[in-house]
Formats: structure tokens, sequence, C-alpha cells
């Protein structure tokens, strides 16, 4: 039995993973699906300052607080930046790191360091008083109006400062075992050349960057293959 830790990305919340959990409860494993400060049923006043280094601390919690070992820790999209930060300072209760469509970066870099410049003047552009206006679903590959409808009513604005706030990374994170799951035909983020330059073992699903809604059933396979 492993205990999973499922970390969401950027305007989404724990809730994007139930289906998932499910899965991986149903298979005998712990799961563990946080939502970061901010974001979901976390959403509040004082949103705009809460930055990456707040989400690490969010999920280092989870771990600290159930002591947690033998932990596989999934991010997807930008929370493979936090996962990342997590794993670097709690490497000794890591077993494995799981990418799903993420970002990656070394010390130092941070999501905008990484975004191709369309997506960095978008966020800009789509920025007020610190937070990041919701993008539709149907730029994550949600194109049922049912589906969409569900999860745009849960999306919350970003707080900008998760973006542009740089990796803070020791090394350890580089000791754990990690591998990556791709959605192709993939979109115009480098989440596979990101995974190819880090030399991680790399997976490809069938489906749009909103896995975890779009192909339950095969990201659970996936995450559960050793």
């Amino acid at each position: 039995m492993s205990n999973f830790v499922l970390v969401h990305g950027a305007w989404y919340g724990g809730w994007c993973w139930a289906q998932v959990a499910q899965r991986l409860r149903d298979a005998g494993h712990e799961v563990f699906t946080p939502t970061l400060s901010g974001l979901g049923e976390q959403a509040g006043p004082g949103a705009e300052m809460i930055d990456l280094r707040t989400h690490a601390v969010d999920v280092t919690n989870v771990l600290l607080e159930h002591d947690l070992e033998d932990v596989v820790l999934v991010g997807h999209s930008y929370g493979g930046l936090v996962v990342r930060e997590v794993a670097d300072s709690l490497s000794g209760r890591i077993k494995e790191l799981i990418l799903v469509d993420a970002w990656a970066g070394g010390d130092g870099e941070s999501l905008d360091s990484l975004a191709p410049a369309f997506f960095k003047a978008w966020v800009d552009s789509a920025t007020s008083e610190g937070l990041i206006a919701v993008p539709p679903a149907s730029s994550v590959g949600v194109v049922d109006p049912e589906q969409a409808a569900w999860i745009e009513e849960r999306l919350r604005p970003q707080p900008r400062l998760t973006f542009s706030q740089p990796t803070r990374l020791n090394g350890a994170v580089e000791d754990i075992p990690c591998r990556a799951i791709v959605c192709t035909p993939g979109g115009p983020m480098p989440f596979a050349e990101l995974a190819k330059a880090f030399g991680w073992p790399t997976t490809e699903i069938a489906s749009g960057h909103d896995v975890m809604t779009l192909a339950p059933d095969e990201l659970a396979e996936m995450l559960l293959k050793p």
C-alpha cells in the first residue's frame, strides 16, 4: 500500500481528483487530495498574497500532520512546481514523484520563466488586483457543455505570485525516482519537452490537459503502474 498525495494545478482544488482518488482507494491505497491556499474551498480575502512557497507549505503540512511515509507525490500542471519543492525538503518521505502534464524547473526558476511568451502575456492581461482570472474549461480540453459548467463553477482566481515566485530547491529532489505522464496530442505548453530535459521516463495519455476529469480511469491506471 502506498500513500498517494495528489496536488492540483492552477485555478483548481482538491475536488478535481475525486474520480481518480476513488479508483486508487479501491485498489487499497491511502489518498490525500489537499486544496491549496486561496483556491477551491480555501478561497477568500487575502488570496492575492499567496505564493508558491505557501502552497509548498500546504502540501508539506499534509505529509507531516499525517506522518506519511512511502509517499507517491503527484503534481498536475502548476502543481508540478509545488510537489518538486515539497519533495526536495522531505525527500526521505517520498517514494516516487509523478508529474502529470506538469511544469518543472530547477532552483530559481518559476512558471513565469518557463512559460511561453504568449502565455505569460495572457496571464498579465488576465491579472487584476493580484489574481489571475479563471480561464474557460475549453482551454484545457473540456468541450462537453455539462462537464465544462461543472468545472467552471468550481474554479477560482489564481494568486499571481504563485507564477512569479522562483522555485527554491537544494537538489535532493533530483535523487527521487520521477516519471512523467503527458497528454497527447498535446498543446502549446512544453510539458513533454520539460520532462525530456530532466530525463524522466515518460508515458503518453490520449487526453486533453484536464486529464483527471477527462480520462480518470486511464490516469489512475498509469499512476498505479510500478
